[in-house]
This record gives structure tokens, C-alpha cells and sequence, in this order.
């Protein structure tokens, strides 16, 4: 097995309030392997050299849970990628390569069915 690289970190998303969910939702969210700089943000260098350990586990409710990987576009946008070949089921992070992953931030994520949503980060830690 590869050993990564220490900025390395397991980042858990929870839904944040909304309408239907003046509370957020535990249950509804994303769990992701990536690297970090030191500010919080993702190390497109180190993902590069890395990514087939860059997953994510998507998590809804009742829902089946789905597993795949951080992804990056051409352009720069990072992305869920569930199917590799398929990009119907893919889900955008909005400004990922701006986002600082630190516990009580905020991402946004476009999801399949092109609706945006927010998470709240409430966990980042070491593998």
C-alpha cells in the first residue's frame, strides 16, 4: 500500500439549514479523502500524484449510499465522481478550489439533479 502523504484528511460534510431543514441533517452529507494545504484548501498537486486514494461516500438518509471519487475538470472544477465514463451522476463542488475544508465552514454542492446545496464542514482529520 501507498502511504500518503501527511496532509492527507478524511472531511465529513453534514447538511447545513435550509428550506425542510431548519436544523440541517446529520444524516445527509459526504464524507471525502483529500489532500489540504495548510490554510484548508485542497492540494491540486498532491491529489494529483494521488487521486486514486481521493474517495468520497455520499450519505442521504434512507437513501443507498454511494461511493466514488474527488475528481477534477480540465477547467479546474472539482467534482463527485460516482461513474467514471459518466458524468449524469456527477455532483459539482461550487468553488471547491476555494473552499476552505476547516471545521464550521461552508461548501456547496450542485448534485445530480442540478440543485445546490450547502454542507457544513464538521470534521477534518488525519488518516
Amino acid at each position: 500500500m501507498t502511504a500518503l502523504p501527511t496532509s492527507f484528511r478524511k472531511i465529513r460534510l453534514e447538511l447545513a439549514r435550509e428550506p425542510g431543514h431548519p436544523q440541517g441533517n446529520p444524516n445527509d452529507g459526504y464524507e471525502f479523502v483529500a489532500p489540504l494545504l495548510l490554510d484548508g484548501r485542497i492540494d491540486a498537486a498532491a491529489w494529483r500524484e494521488h487521486r486514486e486514494h481521493c474517495r468520497v461516500r455520499r450519505f442521504q438518509d434512507d437513501a443507498e449510499q454511494r461511493s466514488g471519487w474527488l475528481a477534477r475538470k480540465p477547467g479546474g472544477q472539482w467534482f463527485f465522481d460516482y461513474q467514471r465514463g459518466h458524468d449524469a451522476d456527477d455532483e459539482a463542488g461550487f468553488r471547491f478550489s476555494e473552499e476552505r475544508f476547516v471545521p464550521g465552514e461552508y461548501a456547496s454542492i450542485r448534485n445530480e439533479d442540478d440543485e445546490m446545496h450547502t454542507y457544513r464542514v464538521v470534521s477534518v482529520l488525519p488518516l
